[in-house]
This record gives structure tokens, C-alpha cells and sequence, in this order.
């Protein structure tokens, strides 16, 4: 609930500090090469900073021992910026030509084209360092969040997140229903009756209605990701009113109008719901297997995990709803270090594995998976091996997702569409046409 204000403060900063920018500091990002101008260099050896945040810079950290070990005459400073501080502090650096950057950047991927389509060059062109060798070892999908219109790369993936189905079996075997036989949200839809008498009181999936203070989209995006579309095609076209985009809305009324989505108000408001047992299953991503494990150890032995239902008969029953990733600043003078320390870090399933026991993310590499512990029986989901079902989604892949450099402002229009259908009970097709339309008017994008 967070990221509004990180990408409300890409997209003023970005398009405010372009104005300084335009006075030519941008000309030392290396224009649209990546090749990091007269500030940056290809020593491959020194000093090296890497920015993080939380978690995932303790993980970064648990590694660097051993490449220093494997590479001597680097060093590795992995510093916790702090989030949402690093994306005002990248957004910053870029504008001002890389000036202050980290040598290595984690960037989440609705952050990574936005940098690359407002500070072009600002990022170095990683395929040029050895990158390309490594497309086909991350979870399909993922290769073309990381490459800019060159088609050359401009990081590596790291984290990534598949969309998963967390049910409470004991809720449904009340109601004698299988959440395994739910080929589509159909399926679902035909047993609300018995779900809800068997249930009094649970609602299946929590949204904030209202959107205050700030959206709630995930459920809504993840509906159509699994139909391989979003806000914006890969060319940046607008497809905010698409087919796609209507399906995934007029399911969500229809769950609404059958009383299976229950209210989660506020940022924090979905965690006391887990808590008190009013929600039934969540349509969540990958991290949340160990988040629910963590915060309510009452409740083990009571979740499962399947696939998410597809939202058309045959349809897809994948989607990476959202990834993070390592890139190197352009201006960097250690260029060639910086990015050992990004293949090290990202390409090995040992680094990997370390970072994500350290309580790090789920790896994109796939390689990693063939680790026993992704195959491990978990107590909490009734013995279930929860990782596995996850990395199969992750090898399976979904389509790529182009959050583009606008992404914040098609957020709110979409918010503002889904609140009319739950307030109003709108059209879903109406006010996504009326969101595209003023979201072309606002970035000057065309409509698909």
C-alpha cells in the first residue's frame, strides 16, 4: 500500500528534475547507450557501493564475504537505503547525471522503465558486459521487463513473484467444496451460495472498496496478468479499456455482488483481517507463503495453496505479478566490478539460495529450485511443499508486464474506476474506457 507515493514521487521528481536535467547534466548519463559518459569508467577492481533496503540488504550482505573471497581486489559495501528513501534518492542521482549514485541499484520493476524512459542512458547497458547469456535462466517472462527498446539489458532479475490462490481448507470443507477443481473464476462464482452458508460472516477476498488512503489494484492487476495484459501493451500503448482489462473488473463486481469480497479498509487493515479468520483465501504473490507462516502461527495447518483459476475457460493459470532487480548506475567508474558482483549475486543458485534462507526473496533463477528445500513439506500448509507449487509457476512463467514510466498516474485512474464499480456499481467497461481516455490525454500515449 506503500508504493503510491514512491511512484507519485518518480513520476513529479522525474518530470520535474528533467527541466534541470534538460540544461545538459543528463548528456553525462551516456545518452541512450548506457556507456556512462566522461564520470563513468570500467575498472574492475575497488570499492563498490550497492544500494538496498531492509531484508533484502541483509541478504546482499550474507554474500559478499564470499565473492570477495572469489574476487580479490573488490570490495563491497551493500548499504540499506531504506524504502521508500531509494527511489527519491535514485530518482534524484539519475536526474543529476548519475552524480551520487550507488554502483549497484535494486529497482523494483515498476520503478525500472520509468528510470529508463525518463533518464535514458542512466542505467548501464549490461548486455554489453556479458548479460544476454543469462535470458534464458530467470522465469519466462521476466527478460523483457529488463531490456529497453534496444532489446539490450539493463539489469538482471532477481526477485520475482508468482500469483498463487491461499485458500483456508477448513472454511471450504465445511462447505464441501475443492478449491483444486476451480479451473475459472466461474467455478467459484457457482458455489458462493454454499461457501457462504457454510461460512457465515467470511468473505472470500479483502479490497479496499474506497481506495483510502491509497489504492488497492493488486487482486485487480493479478486478474489481468493472468490474461497477459495490463495498462500498457509492450509498445506503451494504452489498454486500460481492453477486453481483458473488462473481464477482470466485471469479475470482481460479480464477486462483490455475490458477497464474497469483504472490505479491508487503510493501509494495515488486511493483516487484522487475516488475523481474525474473516477471510477465506487471497489471491496473493509469492512472499507471502513465509509472511502468513510468520504473523499467524495460530493458524497452521488451515491453509493451502493452488493455482489461481483462470478468468476464461483454457486460459493461463500463471502470472509473475511483480519482480525486483539489480542494475548497474551508467555513471559508475567501477562498471565492470559492479556487474561481477551482479552475476555472482544473481546468476549462481548457490548466491541465491543463500540470500533467500537468509530471509531474502524468491529467486527469478530457476536453476535454484532444484534445491531440496523448494520441495520441503511445510507443517503450516498441512504438509504441503508450498515452495514447489511456486517454483513450478515460476518455471511455467507468465507474460511480461510494462508498468512504463506512467504507471502512477494509470494507477489512480483505474483506482478511481474500480471504486465506482464497488461504490456506484458501475459499468466496468464504461469507466475503463472513460480512465483511458483521460490517461492518453494526460501522458500522450495512444490507446491500443
Amino acid at each position: 500500500m506503500s508504493h503510491l507515493s514512491r511512484r507519485d514521487l518518480l513520476r513529479a521528481s522525474g518530470a520535474g528534475l528533467l527541466a534541470v536535467a534538460a540544461g545538459g547534466s543528463l548528456a553525462a548519463c551516456g545518452g541512450g547507450s548506457g556507456s556512462g559518459g566522461a564520470s563513468g569508467g570500467d575498472a574492475d577492481t575497488g570499492t563498490i557501493t550497492v544500494w538496498s533496503w531492509a531484508t533484502a540488504a541483509d541478504a546482499l550482505r550474507g554474500i559478499v564475504p564470499a565473492f570477495e573471497k572469489d574476487n580479490p581486489g573488490i570490495k563491497v559495501d551493500v548499504q540499506d537505503i531504506g524504502e521508500p528513501a531509494i527511489w527519491d534518492k535514485i530518482t534524484v542521482g539519475l536526474a543529476a547525471g548519475g552524480q551520487g549514485l550507488g554502483d549497484v541499484l535494486h529497482i523494483g520493476c515498476d520503478y525500472l522503465p520509468g528510470y529508463q524512459e525518463k533518464f535514458p542512458g542512466g542505467l548501464a547497458d549490461l548486455s554489453a558486459l556479458g548479460a544476454d547469456a543469462y535470458k534464458d535462466r530467470f522465469a519466462k517472462g521476466l527478460w523483457p521487463v529488463v531490456t529497453g527498446k534496444d532489446g539490450h539489458a539493463y539489469a538482471l532479475p532477481w526477485e520475482v513473484n508468482a500469483l498463487g490462490f491461499f485458500y483456508r481448507k477448513d472454511y471450504f470443507d465445511k462447505a464441501g467444496i475443492d478449491p483444486e477443481t476451480f479451473a475459472t473464476w466461474d467455478d467459484l462464482l457457482a458455489v458462493a451460495d454454499r461457501f457462504k452458508a457454510a461460512n457465515p460472516g467470511i468473505a472470500l477476498i479483502g479490497v479496499n472498496r474506497a481506495a483510502n488512503p491509497t489504492p488497492d489494484l493488486d487482486f485487480l492487476q493479478g486478474l489481468m496478468q493472468l490474461q497477459g495484459a495490463f495498462y500498457f501493451d509492450l509498445q506503451g500503448k494504452i489498454t486500460v479499456a481492453s477486453e481483458p482489462a473488462v473481464r477482470a473488473l466485471t469479475i470482481i463486481k460479480r464477486l462483490d455482488e455475490a458477497g464474497l469480497i469483504g472490505d479491508t479498509p487503510g493501509v494495515q487493515s488486511w493483516p487484522p483481517v487475516m488475523k481474525t479468520g474473516k477471510l477465506g483465501a487471497a489471491a496473493m504473490p509469492t512472499w507471502v507463503a513465509h509472511y502468513l507462516e510468520k504473523k499467524f502461527p495460530d493458524q497452521s495447518g488451515n491453509w493451502r495453496l493452488t493455482k489461481p483459476p483462470a478468468v476464461t475457460p483454457g486460459g493461463k493459470r500463471t502470472a509473475l505479478v511483480n519482480s525486483t532487480h539489480l542494475a548497474v548506475a551508467a555513471s559508475s567508474p567501477r562498471r565492470r566490478a559492479a556487474w561481477k558482483f551482479v552475476e555472482y549475486a544473481l546468476t549462481r543458485a548457490a548466491s541465491v539460495n543463500t540470500m533467500f534462507n537468509a530471509g531474502g526473496v524468491f529467486p527469478a533463477l530457476t536453476e535454484a529450485y532444484t534445491d531440496p528445500m523448494y520441495a520441503a513439506p511445510s507443517a503450516f500448509y498441512g504438509g504441503q511443499p508450498v515452495l514447489k507449487t511456486f517454483t513450478d509457476l515460476a518455471v511455467e512463467g507468465g507474460d511480461p508486464t510494462n508498468y512504463s514510466g506512467d504507471y502512477a498516474r494509470a494507477l489512480k485512474l483505474v483506482s478511481d474506476a474500480q471504486t465506482k464499480v464497488f461504490l456506484k456499481g458501475a459499468d466496468p467497461a464504461a469507466v475503463l474506457q472513460d480512465a483511458a481516455k483521460q490517461l492518453a490525454q494526460q501522458t500522450g500515449r495512444g490507446i491500443a
